[in-house]
C-alpha cells in the first residue's frame, strides 16, 4: 500500500500563485508515476499533471500548461505541484495519485493510490 497525503491549498487571489505537496509514503517502490487531478463542485475530475518516478518526465494538460508545473523530490518521496498565474477556474479539489500500470496518465484508472485531496480556491 502507498499512503499519500497533499498540502498547500488555500484561498488565493486571481494572478496568485500556490506550491501543492503531495508526500508518499508505505510501499513507494511500486510507483512508477504520480499525477495531479482536479475536480470542480458538480465536474468530472479532470487530468492535471503527471511525472514519472524513474526517468523524470513530465506531462501537463494542455489547460494549463505554462502555468503549472510538477516536479518531484526522489528522497523525500514528495512530488510538487507549482501553480502560477491563478485563474478563478483553477479552483476545484487537487487530488494527488500514483500507479504503476501501464496506460494512458491522464487517465483515473490507471492510478492505484489517491489523495484525500487539497482545496485550492482562486478569487477574482
Amino acid at each position: 500500500q502507498v499512503q499519500l497525503v497533499e498540502s498547500g491549498g488555500g484561498l488565493v487571489q486571481a494572478g496568485g500563485s500556490l506550491r501543492l505537496s503531495c508526500a508518499a509514503s508505505g510501499r513507494t517502490f511500486s510507483m512508477y508515476y504520480m499525477g495531479w487531478f482536479r475536480q470542480a463542485p458538480g465536474k468530472e475530475r479532470e487530468y492535471v499533471a503527471s511525472i514519472r518516478w524513474i526517468t523524470g518526465a513530465t506531462y501537463v494538460a494542455r489547460s494549463v500548461q505554462g502555468r503549472f508545473t510538477i516536479s518531484k523530490d526522489n528522497a523525500k518521496n514528495t512530488v510538487y505541484l507549482q501553480m502560477n498565474t491563478l485563474k478563478p477556474e483553477d479552483t476545484a479539489v487537487y487530488f494527488c495519485a500514483a500507479g504503476s500500470r501501464v496506460g494512458n496518465l491522464v487517465e483515473t484508472n490507471v492510478y492505484d493510490y489517491w489523495g484525500q485531496g487539497t482545496q485550492v480556491t482562486v478569487s477574482s
